[in-house]
């Protein structure tokens, strides 16, 4: 896996949000597209945050149904990201020892979003090219 990197796995079909998206919203967007979590950009698309279908159970939680919330209120701020060139190990490695299952990638240069790697784009990687063992 050393040879293989993030922007060969990578999905650059980026579903955005802004911080001051209503959750509902955002919600709308995800199940909407069936996906599992939107990258929060400001106007120039920089990177502001992740929002993630496991930041919607605290919502649920703590908000009132039909609630006038924003994204920025639930979205996770410190957010570690990936390059298109970094390696596919240790990105799998930084995602195994923080327990999150998506990071964005941004672009080198100026730090724009370019695209959101997935444990769902690591699996099927793997799938792809081991062999399962007999049982």
């Amino acid at each position: 896996m050393d040879d293989i990197f993030v922007g060969q796995l990578m999905s650059d079909d980026l579903f955005t949000a802004t911080k001051d998206t209503l959750v509902e919203d955002a919600a709308e967007t995800m199940l909407s597209n069936g996906i599992s979590s939107l990258v929060v950009v400001d106007e120039d698309d920089h990177l502001e945050g992740i929002l993630t279908t496991t930041d919607f159970v605290d919502i649920v939680a703590r908000s009132k149904p039909k609630a006038e919330t924003t994204v920025e209120r639930y979205m996770t701020t410190d957010v570690r990201t990936a390059a298109v060139g970094d390696s596919i190990q240790d990105v799998a490695d930084a995602m195994v020892e923080h327990g999150f299952h998506h990071m964005p990638v941004v672009d080198d240069e100026d730090d724009t979003v370019v695209g959101l790697i997935s444990t769902t784009d690591l699996t099927a990687y793997i799938s792809t090219v081991q062999t399962p063992s007999p049982a």
